[in-house]
């Protein structure tokens, strides 16, 4: 799995952007949103249960990740015509305010180093990613555990905020500082 310190592997795929017909599907790049954080999260299919629990869950904090300067998305190994037909089956899923993105072929999760090596799914993978393209967190969990949205959040803004995070560290608070001794 790729970590701290890898370049975010380029890529060429395409997203469900919108319900308008007119922006149904768009081709993203890792050259997308440049100068802007990223947080991609994998899932590993649609249609499963803990998947629109994640989904909803990033959707509902949108606004938060947009507010760090932040773009969310999002992906699986399923096609675009699978997204578009379980946000029909879910209609909760159907005004997200980020792109899920299609990886059938399996190249983004692969160059990611994510998929499950006997289920053959994306592992629920979580990258923020600086505007350099310079990936700064990395946490994968296993399939049937729901990551925490809250705390990718909480990492994001610690990663921004410049300084040294103590654990649990949260927007506000002190910076811990280096002891120089005598």
């Amino acid at each position: 799995m790729l970590t701290v310190g890898d370049r975010f592997p380029a890529f060429s795929l395409e997203a469900l952007a919108s319900r308008d017909p007119h922006r149904a599907t768009l081709r993203l790049t890792e050259q997308d949103y440049p100068g802007r954080w990223k947080a991609w999260f994998a899932w590993p299919n649609d249609f499963t249960p803990v998947c629109p629990t994640e989904i909803l869950s990033f959707g509902e904090h949108h606004e938060d990740f947009l507010d760090h300067d932040c773009e969310v998305l999002g992906f699986s190994i399923d096609s675009i015509h699978v997204h578009r037909a379980w946000r029909r089956a879910q209609p909760e899923l159907l005004d997200l305010p980020f792109p899920l993105v299609a990886d059938p072929r399996r190249e983004l999760a692969t160059a990611l180093g994510i998929l499950h090596p006997t289920e053959g799914v994306c592992l629920r993978a979580t990258f923020l990613v600086a505007p350099d393209g310079v990936i700064r967190w990395a946490c994968a969990h296993d399939l049937r555990v729901g990551r925490n949205v809250d705390e990718v959040l909480r990492v994001l803004a610690a990663l921004q905020a410049g300084g040294l995070c103590r654990c649990g560290w949260e927007p506000g608070d002190p910076f811990l500082t280096l002891d120089e001794g005598p």
